[in-house]
C-alpha cells in the first residue's frame, strides 16, 4: 500500500460543509498529525543521505504524497511500514541511485514540492517536467529558475519564467555563489539550502530583498542539515554557507504540525474552553510555536507541562497588532479569532501570502464581508474591525488554510458553510473527523 492511501480526501469533497456550531465551552485532547514543513524536508534530505532513513510518524497527506512521487520519479526508494503512530505508517526512504532519470514530477498545489525538487532535478541525469494544478501555476518562481541558471542547472521555461518547465539534468550541479530575492517565499532559500551538500562546491547564498518573511522556515531547514552531519555557517543573518559535503541517513520522528494545532487552540479561545495538543516540543523551530506567545496576548491562558500545551479561553478576546512575518501561516486562524476581538486588530508583515494557495489577504477580507463582517486589505496585512456577522457561503479558495478559518468562525456564526472542506487534505486530511471529535456533544448543525 502507499503512502498516498493513507491521506483520502473526505468523502464530500466539493460539497457545501456546515460548520458546527459550539452551544458550549470546548474541552478536548487533540492530538494532531505530523508538521508538513518537517516531513518534506527530511523527505528531502532522506532521498540525498548516503544510507537509508527511516522517518517516524510522518505527515499523510497531499503535499506529502505529492514530495513522494517527485522522489519516487527521480530515483528514491519510499516504502511504508507498520508504525505505532494514529495518523499511518512510518516511511523507509533509500536514496537515489545513479541511473538515468527521465520523469514528469506533478506538484500538484505544495509550494515545498516546486521549491525543494527543483534543485534535485538537476542532480538527475535525464530530462524532468516540473508542473503543477492550474490553480498553482501562478506561484512564484522567477528567482528558483533564475539562481538555478546560476549555479550550472539547464531550465527551459519558454521565457515565461515559471512553471511549467523542463530541467536538462547532467547528473551534477556546480554550486557555487548566488544572491536572490526571497522576499515572494522563504522556500526559495530553503529549496537551495536542502540540495546545497550534493552541489560540486556547496554553496554560499546571500538573500538581497527587504524583507525574509518565515524566518522559522529558513532556521528548520539549517537545524535539519545539521542533524544529518553538514553545519551551515551563518556569517550575516542574510547569508548561508553550506559545505559540500555527504549527508546521513537517520531514524527521525517527526513533530506534530504546530500551525495545524492553531484551528484547535482557537477554538478554546472562541468558546472561552480548554484545548490541549500532547508532544508538544519543548523546543520547535516551526512558527506555531509562537501561538503560545500570540494567543496570550489575545486574552487566552496558556501552559505547558510534561510536553502537553494547554490554552484555556478566560471569555475576553483581546485587539491586537501583530507582526506575523515569522508565522505567515497562522494568519486565517488568528483572522478568525479578531474577528469576535473587543476591539480592532492588525495583521502585518504578511504582503507575500498574496502569492500562496490563492491571495489569502484578498481571500480572508472578501469572505469575512460576506458574512456581514468588517476587514480591510493593506499593503503588507489586514485589519480586521469586529463586527456582527451572519451565516453563508465561506470560500476556500483551494486552500487549506481559508477552510479551516471558516470552521473556526462557524464556531460561533450559525449557518457559515464551507465550500470545499476537502481542500484540508493538502496538510490535515483528518481535519473533519478531528474537528467532529473535538466539539463531540457540545455542538449543533442548524438546518
Amino acid at each position: 500500500m502507499t503512502p498516498a492511501a493513507y491521506s483520502p480526501r473526505p468523502a464530500d469533497i466539493g460539497a457545501p460543509w456546515r460548520a458546527p456550531v459550539a452551544d458550549a465551552p470546548v474541552r478536548a485532547e487533540v492530538a494532531v498529525p505530523g508538521s508538513k514543513s518537517i516531513t518534506n524536508r527530511e523527505l528531502v534530505l532522506s532521498a540525498l543521505a548516503e544510507t537509508p532513513s527511516r522517518l517516524i510518524a510522518p505527515l499523510h497527506s497531499d503535499d506529502s504524497a505529492r514530495m513522494i512521487d517527485a522522489l519516487r520519479a527521480l530515483g528514491a526508494h519510499i516504502e511504508a511500514v507498520p508504525g505505532e503512530g494514529r495518523f499511518g505508517p512510518d516511511l523507509v526512504v533509500t536514496p537515489f541511485g545513479t541511473e538515468v532519470t527521465d520523469a514528469v514530477v506533478d506538484c500538484g498545489q505544495a509550494g515545498t514540492v516546486m521549491r525543494f525538487v527543483t534543485p534535485l532535478a538537476g542532480l538527475a541525469r535525464g530530462e524532468v517536467t516540473v508542473t503543477a494544478h492550474e490553480s498553482a501555476l501562478h506561484r512564484p518562481m522567477a528567482e528558483m529558475i533564475r539562481s538555478l541558471r546560476e549555479l550550472g542547472v539547464d531550465i527551459d521555461d519558454g521565457g515565461r519564467w515559471t512553471l511549467p518547465f523542463l530541467v536538462h539534468g547532467h547528473g551534477h550541479v556546480r554550486g557555487g555563489e548566488v544572491t536572490i530575492d526571497a522576499s515572494g517565499s522563504s522556500q526559495f532559500v530553503s529549496g537551495l539550502l536542502l540540495a546545497a551538500p550534493r552541489f560540486d562546491v556547496g554553496l554560499r547564498l546571500v538573500h538581497d530583498g527587504h524583507r525574509l518573511p518565515s524566518l522559522p522556515h529558513i532556521d528548520m531547514t539549517v537545524e535539519a542539515l545539521g542533524h544529518r552531519g553538514v553545519v551551515v555557517e551563518r556569517p550575516s543573518e542574510r547569508e548561508w554557507l553550506v559545505p559540500a559535503g555527504p549527508l546521513r541517513g537517520k531514524e527521525l520522528t517527526i513533530e506534530p504540525d504546530l500551525s495545524n494545532a492553531a484551528p484547535f487552540l482557537a477554538a478554546a479561545v472562541l468558546t472561552g474552553g480548554r484545548v490541549t495538543v500532547p508532544h508538544w516540543p519543548v523546543h520547535s523551530t516551526q512558527p506555531g510555536a509562537l501561538l503560545a506567545d500570540i494567543l496570550t496576548e489575545m486574552g487566552a491562558r496558556v501552559t505547558r507541562r510534561s510536553g502537553v500545551l494547554a490554552v484555556t479561553g478566560t471569555g475576553e478576546i483581546r485587539g491586537v497588532d501583530l507582526d506575523l512575518s515569522a508565522a505567515s501561516e497562522l494568519t486565517p486562524s488568528l483572522f478568525a479569532l479578531a474577528a469576535f476581538a473587543d476591539s480592532p486588530s492588525t495583521l502585518h508583515g504578511i504582503g507575500h501570502i498574496r502569492g500562496h494557495e490563492t491571495d489569502r489577504i484578498a481571500a480572508l477580507v472578501g469572505n469575512l464581508r460576506a458574512l456581514g463582517g468588517s476587514a480591510e486589505e493593506l499593503e503588507d496585512g489586514i485589519r480586521i474591525t469586529p463586527a456582527p456577522l451572519r451565516g453563508g457561503l465561506w470560500r476556500a479558495h483551494h486552500d487549506h488554510r481559508m477552510a479551516t478559518a471558516g470552521a473556526i468562525i462557524g464556531l460561533r456564526v450559525p449557518g457559515v458553510e464551507v465550500d470545499d472542506i476537502g481542500t484540508t487534505a493538502k496538510t490535515m486530511p483528518e481535519f473533519p473527523e478531528l474537528w467532529a471529535e473535538m466539539l463531540a456533544d457540545d455542538v449543533r448543525v442548524d438546518g
